[in-house]
């Protein structure tokens, strides 16, 4: 059924829509893209800052980064870790100034398989977040959901109140693991669950509501609500609008610029698919998963075992190249 031009003109966009519903989170580095879709909260990743690193309109926090890493002195690789760092903070802070919410900022993905390492990084970064006065409250620290990412995050919220944000999560064993710990926030991958099945499987397209990826969300999310879990659902690396409206009534859903534009130009009817109240009335059970149970549930999963290794990989190499930039 086609809309009239001035049905659609007094139609809220579908952007519009899912605002009422979801909480809108922007996916990029990128001020400008954040000035215009007014998210209220934004992430970031390596691959992302690297990307708005090499704008030029950037160049001067490049160059204070910099500036930075060599006033602290130490050796070559002490300077560029400082100044690494020390980038992934100055996008945070001018994000901040365009935001009302909060913005992640990620552990280095190098540090996946140390429990210890990310809780000392993420002290670091929460430090230099303070520096330039800008609270905790107002960060999300984000950690791999590898087994000891998953309990740094624990350490990290209960004993120094450093709100957490798990990203590369794709089993139901790593979102089970999260709630457990008591984590802020979890970013299952949406768009790379899709992926792999696309690459590994016979089927190469899936209407929306059969996407695998939207399915493994729709099921966490669930899960979470019936159990009353206070954990955030955040989906994440959408493929397509069709993955992001199928997803409507999620907690939260941080979009690329990309696809916020197309939701903004699209004009049909928005109605929420995620609810408590069908969460609370679905058939799952309640687990409970130490580490070896932990890791033997996700290992059974083909699908998470290696888009998390992967994830990992890609976001560590994203990390040495924004380092051999600084250098």
């Amino acid at each position: 059924m086609s809309v009239s031009p001035v049905k659609r003109q007094k139609m809220e966009s579908a952007l519009d829509q899912l605002k009422h519903h979801t909480t809108v989170v922007a996916d990029t580095g990128d001020f400008n893209a954040i000035d215009e879709y007014k998210p209220l909260d934004a992430t970031t990743n390596p691959s992302l800052i690297l990307a708005a690193a090499q704008m030029p309109a950037y160049q001067k926090l490049v160059d204070e980064a910099v500036a930075y890493g060599k006033k602290l002195g130490g050796s070559e690789e002490e300077q560029i870790k400082n100044a690494s760092d020390k980038l992934f903070v100055l996008f945070g802070a001018e994000i901040l100034k365009r935001i009302p919410g909060r913005v992640s900022t990620e552990v280095d993905a190098r540090l996946s398989f140390d429990k210890e390492g990310m809780i000392q990084r993420a002290r670091r970064l929460i430090d230099l977040y303070k520096e330039v006065g800008v609270g905790k409250d107002r960060i999300l620290i984000k950690l791999s959901s590898t087994w000891e990412g998953i309990q740094a995050g624990r350490v990290l919220e209960a004993e120094y109140g450093i709100h957490c944000n798990m990203t590369l999560l794709f089993s139901f064993a790593q979102a089970v693991a999260c709630a457990e710990a008591g984590v802020t926030l979890i970013s299952p991958f949406v768009g790379r669950i899709l992926d792999w099945y696309v690459a590994n499987g016979d089927k190469k397209t899936y209407e929306p509501s059969e996407d695998p990826g939207v399915k493994s969300v729709t099921k966490i999310y669930n899960y979470y609500k019936k159990f009353g879990y206070k954990t955030i659902v955040m989906g994440a690396s959408f493929r397509n609008t069709g993955q992001i409206k199928a997803l409507t009534g999620c907690d939260y859903l941080t979009i690329s610029p990309k696809l916020l534009a197309e939701l903004s130009k699209e004009h049909v009817k928005l109605t929420p698919t995620l609810s408590v109240k069908e969460a609370q009335a679905c058939d799952l059970e309640k687990m409970h998963l130490d580490e070896k149970a932990f890791r033997w549930h996700h290992n059974e999963d083909q699908m998470a075992v290696e888009k998390l290794s992967d994830g990992i990989r890609r976001f560590a190499a994203d990390a040495v190249k924004l380092e051999r930039m600084l250098k």
